[in-house]
């Protein structure tokens, strides 16, 4: 791989590409942040304003406003481009400009040379991840999507404040569609410690609890958008949590979009699943053991991005 170490390049400088621009500067994720977009005027007051603050990071990280050639030499490439759902326009149509959009970006980034790894966040995330690792012609391990570390940070959230007690002690994953069709896997599960089943085979009434608790969680988009127009600290951070598990090899299991390849009895799909994540993107998946009914929730699921995907499989291949 033809890279320079810890060089990222952030294409798209809206919402969420300046929330995660934000954490990567403030942890020091990386060296050197290449920042592009359309709109270079705000975008190179965004590389000042960000510079401001760099006595203030953990580390000095050099932010310059680039161009397409900066990803030539980039150990990751972070796509946050892309447009918002219009009035009366509907989700097959927004999918449908969002790849063309695609098209031209990842068509740009490839023609540099570039061999790193692409960090996909514009949604629908699991259909642009598939997208994106069509048009580019990567190894499919290069290309991954945000998947559902959001949905499961939210989760993970929501369970901590119910339990009262930390985030960091809470286990618990959200994986399938970044969407409606996402499900809790809640038979691996556990709280400070212990496993949500035999807390809920000690107290069988938390079940409805904890179903609130998991539509609270998938629907809290939705309420984000209606109040600020859009979600972006949350996903932000979650960006910049898989830069450094890339850029550090880390080896961290997250919940990013992956393309299934005999996983979980799928293919041909990518989609939020836990998997180990290093300096070569997706090492390996990691097969949960669901239950019954999780297992027929996540078919579903699939279902769901593969009707999507054979509806613009004429865009995305022409």
């Amino acid at each position: 791989m033809k890279y320079v170490e810890n060089k990222v390049v952030l294409i798209g400088t809206g919402a969420v590409g300046m929330a995660y621009a934000f954490a990567a500067v403030n942890q020091s994720v990386c060296d050197e942040l290449v920042l592009i977009d359309l709109n270079e005027v705000k975008s190179r007051a965004d590389v000042t304003d960000l510079n401001h603050g760099e006595a203030w990071a953990p580390s000095p990280v050099s932010v310059i406003f680039g161009s397409y050639a900066d990803c030539a030499n980039a150990a990751m490439v972070v796509i946050c481009a892309g447009i918002a759902q219009k009035p009366g326009q509907t989700r097959l149509q927004l999918i449908e400009t969002n790849i063309r959009i695609f098209k031209t970006i990842v068509g740009e980034v490839m023609a540099t040379g570039f061999d790193g790894i692409i960090l996909v966040a514009t949604n629908p995330v699991d259909v642009l991840s598939y997208a994106t690792w069509k048009i580019s012609g990567l190894p499919s391990a290069q290309v991954m999507g945000s998947g559902t570390t959001l949905d499961t940070a939210r989760l993970r959230f929501n369970l901590g404040q119910y339990f009262e007690v930390s985030t960091t002690n809470v286990h618990a994953l959200v994986i399938g569609e970044h969407g409606d069709s996402e499900l809790p896997v809640w038979s691996a599960a556990s709280v400070a410690g212990r496993s949500l089943a035999k807390r809920l085979a000690a107290k069988p009434e938390m079940q409805a609890d904890l179903d609130e608790i998991f539509v609270r969680t998938r629907d809290a988009a939705y309420q984000l958008i209606e109040a600020k127009g859009s979600t972006s600290y949350g996903i932000g951070m979650a960006l910049a949590r898989i830069t450094r598990a890339v850029l550090s090899n880390q080896k961290v299991t997250l919940p990013v979009s992956a393309l299934l390849e005999g996983d979980y009895g799928h293919d041909g799909v990518y989609i939020g699943v836990p998997a180990s994540v290093g300096r070569r993107g997706v090492r390996q998946i990691i097969e949960l053991d669901l239950d019954a009914s999780e297992q027929a929730k996540f078919d579903a699921s699939v279902a769901t991005l593969k009707a999507v995907i054979a509806d613009v499989s004429d865009v995305i291949e022409g």
